[in-house]
């Protein structure tokens, strides 16, 4: 009869034995991965163009570049999480938020003809320029791009949905101001998530107009001095004051000037039209912001109110895929059951964090929970950029 008590030091060899042969193999695949990340890179390094980001500049601050598809390279060789944009004078045409310390991020971008701004790091930190030149391939598709007469009507709906969502922003904007001036904490707080929900809805458009944008909701990382620089202002630095310092001191001079910038945002969203080949991609964008950066909870930092805003924004999504809908019908009606798909698993993630007629708390929401956020709202967007090539869109 085998004694009995020599079968556990067998089984933990064996299962020693298991867990060794499993580390070679995963050591293996993340060789593997990085090997192929690598030549990748290497591939692609001298279609790059690289950018680095230093604490007060950017190098080179001046590029020559042809018109249609260029890929940007950004280092960011400062001491804090950077962003980088592409302007086309008050207008965003292509960014990167959240850029980590010592990291880089590559920005795939679209350009037509003509002369961009880019900005370096801090919004203090001056500006680079960026020259567009035509060529060949460039002035061909501007000939070929389709009618625009198709796009008249949805056009004219968000146009119409951008003001009403507008006036939403101004008066919940006023609402928290008033409860700000009068010193009520408690109500100042309760007002804060209404006021930001209704700017995310119209983030993706908002986010357009560079100036006002940050103005609006730029986060304390993006000033020298943080949430101690006097510029820090807009919605974050009133959440910081409300939630975080627990006080409404000193807030009604940062209220006020929001009111301001809210009211001239709603003017500048009606007098700049968005041409058809943004309407999607402005969309886009803002969910691949969500994906990379919001979901890990850097949005709402002090207030832990992001599920709030990420249900705004698939709200504002949703608006724009109903206005392409009918067009969509006839053009590409096999695309349209797999943006519903991703627009409904997107809800159902956002819907299983509902806590009474809100949200949980972001901080009480778990990695794996942020995970599944970060990919539901990177598959919408992936299935959002089919939506230009199948209605003749694509310019570039």
């Amino acid at each position: 009869m085998p004694n009995s008590t020599q079968q556990p030091p067998r089984l933990l060899r064996v299962a020693v034995a298991g867990s060794v042969i499993l580390m070679v193999a995963a050591g293996g695949l993340f060789y593997y991965a990085s090997k192929v990340a690598g030549d990748k890179r290497k591939a692609n390094a001298g279609n790059e163009i690289t950018v680095t980001i230093h604490p007060r500049s950017c190098e080179p601050n001046a590029l020559t570049v042809p018109a249609g598809r260029t890929a940007f390279r950004i280092v960011n060789a400062s001491d804090r999480a950077v962003e980088w944009e592409i302007l086309d004078g008050v207008l965003v045409v292509e960014e990167r938020e959240n850029i980590t310390p010592g990291l880089s991020q590559v920005i795939n971008a679209n350009l037509e003809p003509g002369d961009y701004a880019i900005t370096c790091g801090l919004l203090s930190n001056p500006r680079g320029t960026l020259k567009v030149t035509a060529t060949a391939e460039s002035d061909a598709r501007a000939k070929a791009k389709p009618s625009m007469t198709a796009f008249v009507g949805p056009l004219s709906e968000y146009r119409v949905y951008l003001s009403l969502q507008g006036s939403a922003v101004i008066k919940n904007v006023d609402a928290l101001a008033a409860a700000i001036a009068a010193g009520d904490l408690a109500q100042a707080r309760a007002a804060y998530a209404p006021a930001r929900a209704a700017y995310q809805r119209i983030a993706p458009a908002a986010q357009r107009f560079a100036e006002l944008n940050n103005a609006i909701e730029a986060r304390a990382d993006y000033y020298e001095n943080r949430e101690q620089d006097p510029a820090f202002g807009g919605f974050h630095r009133l959440e910081y004051g409300l939630f975080e310092q627990n006080s409404t001191e000193g807030l009604a001079p940062v209220a006020e000037r929001l009111q301001a910038d809210v009211a001239s945002l709603k003017t500048q969203l009606l007098a700049q039209p968005i041409p058809p080949e943004q309407l999607v991609t402005i969309v886009s964008r803002n969910l691949n912001t969500l994906a990379s950066t919001r979901a890990a909870g850097e949005e709402e930092r002090y207030s832990h109110l992001d599920l709030n805003g990420f249900a705004a924004n698939l709200e504002g999504a949703r608006k724009v895929i109903d206005l392409l809908r009918p067009l969509l019908e006839k053009s590409a009606a096999g695309l349209l059951p797999k943006i519903d798909g991703a627009q409904k698993a997107f809800a159902e993630r956002l819907d299983a964090l509902r806590e009474g007629d809100g949200f949980k708390p972001y901080d009480q929401v778990g990695e794996d929970q942020r995970k599944g956020i970060a990919q539901a709202a990177k598959a919408l967007a992936d299935q959002l950029d089919g939506i230009d090539p199948a209605l003749g869109l694509s310019a570039l």
